[in-house]
């Protein structure tokens, strides 16, 4: 399955977001990230999601175009942020600050050797945080992204690769 097979299934409601799935992955050499950035980002968002007709069809894509460890990192990058995001969103949002003083006590261990450039795991991570809706963790994640001189468009694009992606799965889903 691939992305355009994927479209397909969308139905009238999801117009635009077929347009944006298009102009996303029709226009991956000017989105301002390598190979690796963007499906590597594409591929972290999709498992964050869970829809397996969209894993099949943003692997499909990324056939042949990355090497096999952007997959696994793509992978921790999902279930490292699933943990992280709800963590530290509550400590931002709790308005007890006694919790921010408190050792996390969470194993992150895959972060230090992700399998993938630290820069390349960080936009991972910043997309599916985004998702998942931690302001900590992206803003977090922006930082090391600016101090590793990642553009500010690839660094949009990654975002709206999320919001483009979270929209098909919803589409379908609603279908």
């Amino acid at each position: 399955m691939s992305i355009a097979d994927y479209k397909q299934g969308l139905g009238e409601h999801g117009k635009d977001t077929k347009l944006n799935l298009s102009n996303i992955f029709g226009n991956v050499d000017t989105s301002g990230m390598t190979a690796t950035q963007f499906y590597g980002t594409a591929l972290s968002l999709v498992y964050a999601i869970g829809d397996e007709e969209l894993i099949a069809a943003v692997k499909t894509e990324a056939e042949g175009k990355v090497e096999d460890n952007v997959d696994g990192a793509a992978k921790l990058a999902a279930t490292l942020m699933a943990m992280n995001n709800i963590y530290y969103r509550f400590l931002h949002l709790c308005s007890d600050k006694q919790f921010a003083k408190m050792p996390a006590g969470l194993r992150m261990n895959g972060m230090a050797n992700p399998g993938v450039d630290k820069a390349d795991f960080e936009l991972y991570s910043l997309a599916v945080s985004a998702l998942n809706g931690c302001g900590m963790c992206i803003d977090s994640h922006v930082g090391v992204l600016l101090k590793h001189n990642i553009s500010a468009q690839a660094i949009q694009n990654s975002i709206k690769m999320a919001a483009v992606l979270n929209a098909a799965a919803t589409a379908k889903r609603i279908a």
